[in-house]
């Protein structure tokens, strides 16, 4: 039974880190999640492990899961590790016990920690995940992510992989990648028939792109935007639907709150204000 715990704490879209301090005697000055010895299972004594390195009370913490724990060299003993991941919406921390510093950082900047405690950047993966981009075929995109769903969904060699891979992005505006959320790199490979055997390498993708991916990379791509957005007074646009479908005309007014703007034609022959669904109208030409 393990006896060592590691905690990667979440907020929002950043993960705690800590390092430890320079006259700890394992991994001085190496980057850290929180660790403590204990039993992995007992919430309480890991919760106030947490406060006691970061300065967090209790009732700010949550859990979430743990995994299977790991086998980890510390200088000429190895140690079981079990990660513990738990969530917070406090971002003020206050480092404690063996820590001198903490940053938070996007998950795909775990890598980046060049010094850090054994198996840092695996075990999160074993708790969380991690986002992979694909590279496709232009053009293909939407059929390799189907393709994906499917191999996931069945009953053959992926079987084994089916909880290690969350979720398949494709975004309709971006061309030539899709991403992936999964544990950990090997996972998304052998999806795609890149490594192990009996797996037969996944048309129109040709690989996938080294190391993870931060998230602001695809926040972006989740975010939903407002139909207006990008639309100014005094635009010129193109109605794309209904009766005046294809007629220029030029933005007089933009209502946000009910995603409608209100545009006089060009081709009228008296000025006359029209609202229309901003879904509906392209602009052609911009407010200098």
């Amino acid at each position: 039974m393990s006896e060592a715990f590691t905690v990667y704490l979440r907020s929002a879209e950043n993960v705690l880190l800590m390092q430890r301090a320079d006259e700890v005697g394992d991994f001085p000055g190496a980057w850290d999640g929180i660790y403590g010895i204990g039993d992995p299972s007992d919430t309480d004594a890991i919760v106030a492990r947490i406060t006691e390195c970061t300065g967090i009370p209790a009732e700010s913490l949550e859990f979430v899961r743990s995994g299977m724990a790991r086998g980890l060299e510390f200088g000429n003993r190895l140690n079981d590790v079990t990660p513990v991941l738990f969530i917070t919406s406090e971002s003020e921390i206050r480092p404690g016990t063996l820590y001198k510093n903490h940053e938070w950082v996007d998950p795909g900047a775990i890598k980046e920690k060049e010094y850090a405690t054994p198996q840092l950047r695996d075990m999160y993966g074993d708790v969380a995940s991690y986002l992979y981009i694909l590279k496709t075929s232009i053009g293909q995109e939407q059929n390799v992510a189907g393709e994906i769903r499917a191999r996931l969904s069945g009953t053959g060699s992926l079987k084994d992989i089916q909880d290690k891979v969350f979720g398949v992005l494709s975004p309709h505006f971006m061309k030539g990648y899709i991403f992936i959320e999964a544990a950990a790199l090997h996972h998304v490979q052998k999806l795609i028939g890149r490594v192990g055997v009996g797996v037969t390498p996944l048309k129109n993708c040709s690989k996938v792109l080294d190391g993870e991916s931060p998230l602001q990379d695809v926040l972006p791509y989740l975010e939903p935007k407002s139909a207006t957005s990008g639309i100014e007074e005094g635009c010129i646009v193109e109605i794309s639907g209904g009766a005046f479908r294809g007629q220029a005309a030029r933005v007089i007014r933009v209502t946000e709150s009910k995603e409608e703007v209100t545009v006089e034609l060009f081709e009228a022959a008296v000025p006359v204000a029209l609202t229309v669904r901003a879904d509906q109208v392209r602009v052609t030409q911009r407010v200098e």
